[in-house]
């Protein structure tokens, strides 16, 4: 034992200075020594190799074991219902396509599951051919599962503690001086050390892209949403005001002590209700010019970053300028999508501290304003499809929070109205007809 010791101390020192001098200091300044860019590359290279191998034994695959896909539908025979303008049996017909359309591509439900991979990724399992396809392959994944658990995991957890640790008592430091430029100039500081302390942790690369259109103070950025990461990913290269509710515990101890430095808007459960109260402080935090921009995630929901759903309006009718934000996330190095039905917020947390990095493009797109005559909600998707257009995203009309609720009454009004005018539109072509042929013969 008295040999051990020793040694273990020698371990724990080595892993301080590699934690401490050549991973925070570099990252407090905005530096990189260029080791996660090698790892990035080295990554790339093995996920290549590990595709070429699982297609070469996907095609060595019997066929009785490739699906095959002998069911269709005809949508000829589903548009001719109702050819006499009245009830008939095959009028079903018409609803059955469309609900089996809904089941088998829907455009929502689908928005809130993982992104489907072209192959595996060496993380996790998703289709059961890919169970054993080499030796060399299941070496690598082994050797994987190592690295990610017994290196990375135990770093980036050192990192994180470390850098909310000094969020914590860094905001509480700072909120207990007096009103100053001083002031605002310490805490964006530390902010900005805390959030890159944090992305060090979870091994992320970033890439942004238009540095010259970032938010400035007085505006309001806004940005579609997969993960909570969103924001240490944002706030990694620049200082926002953040809106959320009040939460307790561990949460709440972060958001009093980020409060004391920075004017975050943080709402109470019953104040989140009144639509009102909400825009009026955000109004009056716009109306500052010298405030930091707030930061919005107007689609209300996490979405798995293949598109973009419904914006909120109230975000867009605070005033002041708009300036929109894309964000891509690369799914070869992990799933970042928060399914929050399916995992909690700590086990999200391991998911992701456990994944091979995080890489991501963020595209800063040129500020908007409202334009006369035009109204919340029509600016709302014009910044949406902005931010579709620029990220590679579909762009969605859906509302995001038909992820927990049913479906409003009024989208099941838009396909009775549709139904409604397939019938008068055939019974039109009918009457159209019936008078042409009791037109005089012209002969």
């Amino acid at each position: 034992m008295e040999e051990v010791w020793p040694a273990l101390m020698q371990l724990f020192q080595l892993w301080m200075f590699v934690v401490l001098f050549l991973i925070m200091m570099p990252a407090m300044f905005g530096l990189s020594l260029g080791v996660t860019g090698v790892y990035i590359q080295v990554l790339v290279r093995i996920l290549e190799w590990a595709t070429i191998r699982i297609q070469r034994g996907l095609q060595n695959e019997p066929l009785s074991l490739q699906c095959s896909q002998s069911v269709g539908l005809h949508s000829s025979q589903c548009s001719q219902c109702s050819v006499l303008g009245e009830f008939s049996l095959s009028d079903v017909l018409y609803f059955y396509k469309r609900g089996v359309e809904t089941i088998v591509d829907d455009q929502v439900t689908q928005r809130f599951s993982s992104e489907e991979l072209a192959s595996w990724n060496l993380l996790t399992r998703t289709n059961q051919n890919f169970q054993y396809i080499s030796l060399r392959l299941t070496i690598i994944w082994g050797l994987g599962v190592l690295v990610r658990y017994g290196i990375l995991f135990p770093l980036r957890i050192t990192l994180a503690l470390i850098g909310l640790s000094w969020l914590v008592v860094g905001t509480s430091l700072v909120g207990s001086l007096p009103e100053s430029s001083v002031k605002n100039w310490l805490s964006e500081l530390v902010h900005l050390t805390c959030y890159r302390i944090c992305a060090r942790g979870l091994s992320a690369t970033v890439h942004y892209h238009n540095k010259e259109n970032r938010p400035q103070k007085g505006g309001i950025c806004v940005a579609n949403h997969t993960t909570p990461i969103d924001v240490v990913i944002l706030a990694n290269d620049g200082c926002y005001a953040m809106v959320g509710q009040i939460h307790g515990g561990l949460l709440g101890i972060i958001q009093r002590s980020m409060v004391r430095s920075c004017p975050h808007v943080w709402f109470e459960r019953s104040e989140m209700k009144d639509r009102h109260a909400v825009t009026s402080r955000l109004r009056d935090h716009v109306a500052e010019r010298t405030k930091l921009p707030i930061l919005i995630f107007p689609e209300g929901t996490c979405v798995n970053n293949t598109s973009v759903m419904m914006f909120k309006k109230g975000s867009f009718e605070i005033g002041g300028t708009i300036h929109p934000v894309a964000i891509k996330y690369d799914p070869r190095f992990g799933d970042a999508f928060w399914n929050s039905s399916k995992y909690n917020m700590v086990s999200y947390v391991l998911r992701m501290m456990t994944s091979w990095a995080v890489v991501v493009n963020v595209w800063y797109l040129p500020a908007m304003s409202r334009q006369e005559g035009e109204d919340a909600t029509h600016f709302a998707n014009r910044v949406k499809s902005a931010i579709a257009a620029q990220g590679g995203l579909l762009d969605l009309a859906w509302d995001g929070g038909l992820k927990r609720a049913r479906v409003k009454e009024s989208f099941r009004q838009e396909q009775q109205k549709l139904y409604s005018s397939i019938i008068l539109r055939v019974e039109a072509d009918e009457v159209a007809s019936e008078a042409f042929r009791a037109l005089p013969s012209t002969r």
